[in-house]
């Protein structure tokens, strides 16, 4: 059984092969080479952080499949600064168009050290921004930058940064490695 963590970057497409009759991008092909893996779960292409790709079924489900609620804990840079009543209400959960979210574990946090994202995001003088340490049990698409946005907190950044006990510490954008 393989293991990998991979640390996907910004714009990078969570698959293997490109979308046909699509603008170039780049794959997760176009950093690992290691036939028979497949990701559990997902990132969008405008998210980065950890992947877990794996060549056993039943790991791959009990990562992905929210029956399962591995917590996954993202780092987000929000736009606007995060108070009491916004975080209360995503530890709350959130209403969303497909329904109530879970409770998540939510906190301010002082920006981590990061790599610089390629490109940048836009920094603007008048508009103040902050961290959030988010982690959830579900998945549903684009869950996190739409919980924000119920908050009024939209999304500038968001990192992935563990599913489970596995976390990114220690692999820079683009490496990957296989564990246990």
């Amino acid at each position: 059984m393989a293991l990998i963590m991979f640390n996907k970057p910004y714009g990078v497409l969570c698959q293997f092969s490109p979308e046909p009759g699509g603008p170039p991008r780049l794959t997760l092909a176009d950093f690992i080479d290691r036939p028979g893996v497949y990701p559990a779960g997902r990132l969008d292409m405008d998210s980065e952080g950890l992947l877990l790709l794996t060549d056993d079924g039943r790991l791959q489900a009990r990562i992905a499949d929210p029956r399962y609620k591995a917590p996954k804990t993202y780092l987000v840079q929000v736009e606007g600064e995060a108070g009491e009543e916004q975080l209360v209400a995503l530890r709350a959960g959130v209403r969303l168009k497909d329904g109530l979210t879970l409770p998540a574990e939510a906190e301010a946090i002082d920006p981590p050290a990061l790599w610089p994202r390629d490109p940048p995001v836009r920094f603007r003088k008048t508009v103040p921004d902050c961290w959030l340490s988010l982690t959830i049990r579900e998945g549903k698409n684009r869950q996190v930058r739409r919980m924000t946005a119920a908050v009024g907190l939209p999304t500038l950044r968001l990192v992935r940064w563990a599913v489970g006990d596995w976390t990114l510490d220690g692999l820079a954008p683009g490496e990957w490695r296989e564990v246990g």
